[in-house]
């Protein structure tokens, strides 16, 4: 047997609801004076650290929406020893990143291998023209002051693979150099073996 309920009921009950509401202190952000706090992880705008750009091209080439823009020119470095030969390296000329176009996906923070593109918080940077959203590399590095430092490791987790490897080696090097008579043998050469 169904219970029928009773008309008005429904209203009554959203009645209720905006009445609490209607009681209930407002909390109202006051944006412009106050700033908000960001979760440490937040994605605001691509900031550049140009020293670390090696014009790889990476970030430009796996970006989907295509909107890195990067020039750059060959430069030739005379030998640093005497019968050495030349070296030529790329100089970034200029890097650009439209955010009328972009999706805030991180793919070129992820695929930069020179850790030259970081997150910054930084979200104010609306603009009343489209074309003024292309950021140029001046206006990317400063916002790099802007990048939070790195979470601390937790101090539960195991020690980097990279570090105990440094220190096994560390180990053998030491242990090699001194012998058991405590004097340091660094210095000598080891025969080849098996003479």
């Amino acid at each position: 047997m169904s219970v029928k309920e009773l008309p008005g009921k429904g209203l009554a009950r959203g009645l209720k609801v905006t009445f609490e509401n209607l009681t209930r202190r407002a909390v109202t952000a006051q944006y412009p004076d106050v700033k908000p706090e960001l979760p440490p992880r937040s994605r605001g705008v691509i900031a550049l650290l140009e020293e670390n750009c090696t014009v790889c091209m990476l970030c430009a080439r796996e970006c989907p929406c295509w909107c890195i823009y990067i020039d750059s020119h060959k430069e030739t470095v005379p030998p640093s020893t005497p019968g050495g030969r030349e070296r030529s390296h790329n100089v970034l000329d200029r890097f650009a990143i439209d955010f009328s176009l972009c999706m805030y996906c991180g793919i070129c923070v992820e695929v930069c291998p020179f850790d030259a593109l970081f997150w910054s918080p930084e979200f104010e940077y609306a603009a009343t023209d489209i074309r003024d959203l292309t950021h140029e590399k001046d206006r990317l590095r400063e916002w790099m002051w802007t990048v939070p430092p790195p979470p601390a490791d937790d101090e539960r987790a195991e020690p980097p693979k990279e570090l105990a490897a440094a220190e096994r080696a560390a180990a053998r090097t030491s242990a090699r150099s001194t012998r058991p008579d405590g004097v340091d043998r660094s210095e000598d050469v080891e025969s080849p073996r098996g003479s």
